[in-house]
């Protein structure tokens, strides 16, 4: 009896170690995989390309004296951009103010003949209507008049042009943009219609060059 036992115990014994190791190999059971969630919202999304390509100004001014003189200064650094309106240069503006002030005076003397004349005129109408004067003195004086008020618009006209000679001397930007490269320094004589630097517009137009 005591034999059987044994036996049977020893049939047992491997298979609960055969039980143990298939449990220890049996594998664990799996996680569950973690999953992101993210909310979908519709937007425009851009499209760019990008293309090689060239860029040329498109308005180009060429700064150019409009009066003769020397160049005191100058007011930008090539390659920068600019304003419009902005002073460029400075040329010497002594003798256009001498010139303008020569005006003024000559219209104001052409100013006080015409107001002699126009008095003389005036008066012999008077004296003719008496007969105090002859007819040629009076026309004579009215010709007088008339020649007054003619130097009197010529001086104003000259008063002008000296006006505009004197604001010529600052030397402006005609547009905006980049400025070029600086044909004179200070000190340079410049004469009018003389070109003083060129600039391109700040605003470009760009050509693309197609692929290869």
């Amino acid at each position: 009896m005591n034999q059987l036992f044994q036996r049977l115990a020893y049939v047992s014994l491997p298979v609960l170690l055969g039980a143990c190791v298939q449990a220890k190999q049996a594998p664990a059971p799996a996680q569950p995989p973690e999953v992101t969630v993210l909310a979908v919202h519709r937007q425009p999304v851009p499209v760019t390309t990008d293309l090689p390509g060239r860029t040329s100004p498109f308005l180009v001014a060429q700064v150019r004296a409009r009066v003769d003189g020397i160049v005191l200064k100058r007011e930008f650094t090539e390659g920068t951009d600019v304003k419009p309106a902005a002073q460029l240069y400075q040329i010497d503006p002594a003798p256009y103010r001498a010139a303008l002030d020569s005006a003024k005076a000559t219209a104001q003397k052409a100013q006080a003949n015409l107001a002699s004349t126009t008095a003389l005129a005036e008066r012999y109408k008077i004296l003719l209507g008496g007969n105090g004067v002859s007819k040629q003195d009076y026309d004579n004086a009215v010709a007088a008049q008339g020649q007054a008020a003619a130097d009197l618009a010529f001086a104003k006209a000259a008063v002008q042009q000296a006006t505009l000679n004197l604001g010529y001397t600052s030397v402006a930007s005609p547009i905006a943009g980049r400025i070029g490269i600086s044909q004179v320094t200070p000190g340079a004589y410049v004469q009018a219609s003389q070109a003083a630097s060129s600039r391109a517009a700040r605003s470009r137009r760009t050509a693309p060059t197609p692929p290869r």
